[in-house]
């Protein structure tokens, strides 16, 4: 993995081109509840890919945001707070007729509860992504929340297999929500397309439950990617910890990190894939990059709504 990397990647200077949802999420302040009985809620910057982008740039990465928001107050409130951590917002559109996508969303110890109300997140257009933009990208990143709706969903999928052709190394979060999707059949065929381009793939334990509605062994959901065409899935599961499957390699189990007082889960496994793209970037081995990210998770899980600005996160990981 280092070697390929390092030639590859020595003149690039975009570290993870993030392209998917920005949202504002509207985070429960009653915890271990449903929606239907959170009384008030706080307002947070949201969405898997900007939470990578925002992550990755505390990190001292440098991250491209690509998504849309409305010409709206929310939408002036995220060109902000990305702004302040250095994401780059270049090519983040201001959209004159769709509002700011919002979430409201449960506060949770496990899996949270969620209400999307989706806007302009999803119109994400092919001029927003250039050749040579994706000449500079280390690593094109995306989720299946942004693939679920069109235009996104072409862009993305176009965009995705240039990159490849570009020499970028592909990730995904496969975050599968039935309610986003118009059938569970459109899912796996993007599913499948994005992952013929052999992207690095995150999931966990509840997506593959909501995406094939049974439990599988871990060994069927690992070969269920292979076979698709993905070397290397890394398997979160929660207070179990992790495991990443390699082609050809032994899977690698590691425990998660205890954590006394759990205070927010949503955004931790962003926060956990964050860590991974940060320490593969640096040339890190794969076991390691599982520690980082590991560590940024146990961070996010004491933190409500996104990690903090002002912490020294590097000198915490490595």
């Amino acid at each position: 993995m280092t070697k390929n990397l390092i030639l590859k990647n020595s003149n690039k200077n975009i570290d993870i081109l993030c392209v998917g949802e920005v949202l504002i999420d509207f985070i429960g302040h009653q915890n271990n509840v449903l929606i239907n009985d959170t009384r008030d809620y706080h307002r947070y910057l949201g969405g898997s890919p900007a939470n990578v982008a925002m992550n990755s740039a505390r990190l001292g990465l440098n991250p491209y945001m690509i998504s849309t928001v409305g010409n709206d107050g929310f939408g002036e409130y995220i060109f902000k707070r990305l702004n302040e951590v250095k994401v780059n917002t270049n090519h983040l559109k201001k959209s004159q007729n769709n509002s700011t996508s919002v979430i409201f969303v449960s506060r949770s110890n496990g899996t949270p509860d969620f209400m999307p109300y989706r806007n302009a997140d999803y119109h994400i257009s092919e001029d927003q992504i250039s050749s040579s933009m994706l000449l500079q990208t280390k690593i094109f990143h995306t989720t299946c929340f942004a693939l679920s709706k069109n235009p996104a969903q072409t862009t993305i999928l176009a965009k995705a297999k240039q990159a490849k052709e570009h020499g970028c190394k592909l990730s995904i979060d496969i975050n599968y929500a039935k309610k986003l999707w118009s059938s569970k059949q459109e899912a796996l065929d993007v599913i499948k397309t994005y992952c013929s381009l052999n992207p690095l793939i995150k999931i966990s334990e509840d997506d593959m439950l909501r995406l094939f509605e049974k439990q599988l062994p871990h060994e069927e959901i690992f070969d269920f990617f292979h076979n698709l065409g993905a070397e290397t899935v890394c398997l979160t599961l929660g207070s179990e910890g992790v495991k990443l499957s390699q082609i050809g390699k032994k899977i690698i189990e590691l425990p998660a990190i205890k954590v006394e007082k759990v205070v927010d889960t949503t955004g931790a496994g962003d926060a956990f894939w964050s860590g991974f793209l940060f320490a593969y970037i640096k040339e890190k081995p794969v076991q390691d990059c599982l520690q980082v990210a590991l560590k940024l998770a146990a961070l996010k899980l004491q933190n409500v709504g996104r990690l903090p600005d002002n912490i020294n996160i590097l000198s915490k990981l490595l």
